[in-house]
């Protein structure tokens, strides 16, 4: 447990001072995220700056330092029974809160349980000109701010230096369970939306390799009558499949030669008809796609299907790599980027190459 703010604010005075641009990094487990960092930009480390700050059980309210590693906060949450409902990705031990908020990353249960985006309710950060700022809260009534707060989950970094989060936390659930049984892809669309439509504690509905997963989570007489109504074979270790799938651990991700697309698109659109393999999460609103293929070709797919596509491992990441966006956005984001960053000091062209 360490505070480095001075010493991370000091970085960023200095930097202003000469110019100098700043790749800002955690843990270092996401750095194939985004576009190639500048290798001009000198390295600014969060990953010292460390340790839980505030935490309310009752409350259900915890606030850590940005570069507190995910092992380190869901340990100090188990010890009171309680988890991070977004179920947080992690991509090595080094993972750590304020990365995950920056990326975005939520796991398996996100069409249930909610985003990561949608579990802050207050950042402080650093901006461009070495000012300590605090947007929202550390409870939940407050809202101050918490679309600021909100403006960091997915900014790869882009609009400041986060110091502090704030989050909801939740119980852990009573009991869970996988089913799994055969499926062709060609109907398990229908399937998974038909499921996530009743009443019933599911949390996680993924199709791969000619089978479908449901997970059921919350309390155990709940789970375990929907079970017994549900088709499906009970998996002796659904837990650590479902952990293969929010870490791409899974053997659907193994390698780096085939480029890794992430398709976010409306869950009950049909599958793009491609050439390579594809793994469903998310009962079809989160689509993982490994094929050589360009970004150009694959957004009129993405945007048939209502949604977006990113290159999201892998490939050429000297071009774009996140979905294009509209002359009106990209016009706000360029206001965005000034008001927080007008030296353009932080993770340069990281996310696109115009911001």
């Amino acid at each position: 447990m360490a505070d480095t703010l001075k010493q991370l604010q000091e970085q960023v005075l200095q930097a202003r001072t000469s110019g100098q641009k700043l790749n800002i990094v955690g843990g270092g487990s996401k750095a194939f995220l985004g576009r190639d960092a500048d290798p001009d930009a000198s390295t600014l480390s969060v990953g010292e700056h460390t340790g839980v700050i505030d935490y309310h059980p009752v409350e259900l309210v915890l606030t850590v330092r940005a570069g507190t590693p995910l092992q380190e906060i869901e340990a100090t949450l188990a010890e009171q029974g309680q988890v991070l409902h977004f179920e947080p990705p992690r991509f090595g031990t080094s993972a750590t809160i304020g990365g995950t908020l920056a990326c975005n990353l939520s796991g398996p249960a996100r069409p249930w349980s909610g985003s990561v985006r949608d579990q802050v309710l207050g950042v402080r950060l650093l901006n461009g000109k070495g000012e300590h700022l605090r947007f929202g809260g550390q409870v939940m009534k407050n809202v101050a701010g918490y679309d600021v707060s909100r403006l960091q989950a997915g900014a790869l970094g882009t609009l400041g230096v986060m110091t502090e989060i704030s989050l909801k936390v939740m119980p852990k659930p009573a009991a869970s369970l996988t089913l799994v049984q055969e499926m062709g892809m060609d109907e398990v669309i229908h399937y998974m939306n038909s499921r996530a439509a009743e009443p019933k504690p599911i949390t996680g509905a993924c199709w791969v390799d000619g089978k479908v997963y449901l997970r059921l989570s919350g309390a155990r007489s709940a789970v375990e009558a929907t079970a017994e109504k549900w088709t499906g074979e009970v998996m002796p270790q659904g837990d650590t499949f479902w952990q293969t799938v929010r870490d791409l651990q899974h053997d659907f991700f193994a390698g780096n030669d085939v480029p890794l697309w992430r398709f976010s698109v409306g869950s009950t659109a049909a599958t793009p008809e491609l050439e390579g393999k594809w793994l469903i999460d998310w009962a079809g609103a989160q689509r993982w796609y490994r094929g050589a293929a360009e970004l150009g070709d694959l957004e009129p797919l993405a945007r048939a299907a209502g949604g977006q596509v990113s290159l999201f491992r892998g490939g050429d990441r000297s071009g774009e790599v996140m979905h294009s966006q509209p002359e009106a956005l990209k016009a706000i984001q360029r206001r965005l980027k000034n008001a927080f960053d007008p030296d353009n000091l932080f993770n340069p062209g990281r996310l696109y190459s115009w911001l």
